[in-house]
C-alpha cells in the first residue's frame, strides 16, 4: 500500500480552505449599487429631457413653434397620428385635450424629478409603469399594418423600449435605487413616508 493510500499518514496535515473570491465578493454590493444609480439619474434624465422638450421647443423632438409654452400641444403630434391598433380612436379623442396635456407632462416632469434625486422611486414606478403601458397600447406594436394598410414598422409584437423602462423603474425602486448618490435615505426617514412606506 502506498502512503498516498493509507488514511492514517495523512491526518495530521492541515486542509487548505477553499479560496474564495473575497474581493468580488466584499465589493459586488457596492458595484451594484453605483450601477443601479447611475441607471437611476440616466433614466431620470430621459424622462426630464422630454419634459424640457417638449415644453420649451428645443428643436429636437419638437420645434419651437410647437412648445408647450408657446401655444402647442405635447400630446397632439402622438395621439393625433396614431393610425392603428384597438384603442387609436380613443387615443386620437384624447389628443390636444388639456387634461391629457397635463397629466402627461407632470408625468415626465414628475418621474424624472423622482429618478434623480432617488425619491418616491415606488411612485414613480407605479405611474411610470402606468404612463408607459399607455404608451405601448397607443403604439400597439401587435400590429404589422396600418389601418391604411401600410407597414407599422414594429420591431417586436411585444417587447419594445415601453416594456423595458417600465421594468427598469420597477427594478430601480425594489433594490433602492435611491439610496447611493440620492436623497431616498433622506426621503425615507421623513414622518409622512415613515408612516407610508408606498412612499418611498
Amino acid at each position: 500500500m502506498s502512503i498516498k493510500d493509507h488514511p492514517q499518514q495523512n491526518k495530521n496535515i492541515p486542509v487548505r480552505p477553499a479560496t474564495t473570491p473575497t474581493a468580488v465578493t466584499t465589493t459586488t454590493p457596492g458595484v451594484a449599487a453605483r450601477f443601479a444609480a447611475v441607471v437611476r439619474i440616466a433614466t431620470g434624465l430621459v424622462f426630464l429631457w422630454a419634459f424640457l422638450d417638449k415644453t420649451f421647443g428645443l428643436g429636437y423632438a419638437t420645434p419651437d413653434e410647437r412648445a408647450w409654452i408657446n401655444g402647442g400641444s405635447p400630446t397632439k403630434g402622438f395621439l393625433g397620428n396614431i393610425d392603428h391598433g384597438p384603442f387609436a380612436d380613443t387615443f386620437r379623442g384624447w389628443a390636444g385635450d388639456g387634461w391629457a396635456d397635463w397629466l402627461f407632462m407632470l408625468g415626465l416632469a414628475g418621474i424624472g424629478i423622482a429618478l434623480v434625486f432617488g425619491v418616491g422611486l415606488r411612485i414613480a414606478a407605479v405611474s411610470g409603469t402606468l404612463m408607459m403601458l399607455l404608451m405601448w397600447a397607443a403604439e400597439w406594436p401587435l400590429d404589422r399594418f396600418t389601418d391604411a394598410g401600410e407597414p407599422t414598422m414594429s420591431t417586436n409584437p411585444v417587447l419594445d423600449y415601453h416594456i423595458l423602462y417600465a421594468l427598469v423603474m420597477i427594478w430601480l425602486a425594489i433594490v433602492a435605487a435611491g439610496n447611493t448618490w440620492g436623497l431616498g435615505k433622506v426621503w425615507a426617514r421623513l414622518g409622512i413616508v415613515e408612516k407610508n412606506p408606498w412612499l418611498r
